[in-house]
């Protein structure tokens, strides 16, 4: 099993809230969340917390994304998040990760949270910094 495929099955927080991803190509990949009852913070909208949590998976599986290739996990840093606007009830909303630069080390990644039922919609926008290390010390089998 590779580094991305012991990722998913051992990311249990992100099963339990419902995200997915999908890697595009090294440096881009697709995260997607439907809002249910259980994300909501009002009768109507999603909890800043289910965003930032969407928001810190797609860009950590952004970094993620060009680091398996050397045996390398990231972790976070650090992310800024700007809300722009809520994610309702029912929205699939997407996620699109890019990465900005990359070191030996340093991992900068930033990403966009859409609404694609609602005319491209942006949610949130971020930037964050990962650090890449040897994915053993996580307790990954390489």
């Amino acid at each position: 099993m590779n580094l991305i495929e012991q990722y998913i099955a051992n990311n249990h927080f992100g099963k339990t809230i419902g995200m997915n991803f999908e890697i595009i190509e090294p440096g881009l990949v697709h995260y997607f969340i439907t809002i249910n009852q259980e994300h909501l913070a009002t009768p109507i909208a999603a909890h800043g917390g289910v965003i930032s949590a969407l928001m810190d998976g797609l860009l950590g599986v952004t970094a993620l994304s060009v680091t398996a290739i050397d045996k390398k996990i990231v972790s976070t840093v650090e992310f800024k998040i700007n809300f722009l606007s809520p994610a309702l009830l029912g929205d699939t909303i997407k996620g699109i990760g890019k990465l900005e630069q990359k070191g030996n080390r340093l991992i900068i990644t930033s990403g966009d949270i859409i609404c694609p039922s609602r005319n491209n919609i942006i949610i949130a926008k971020a930037i964050g910094t990962f650090n890449a290390y040897p994915a053993e010390k996580s307790g990954f089998k390489i």
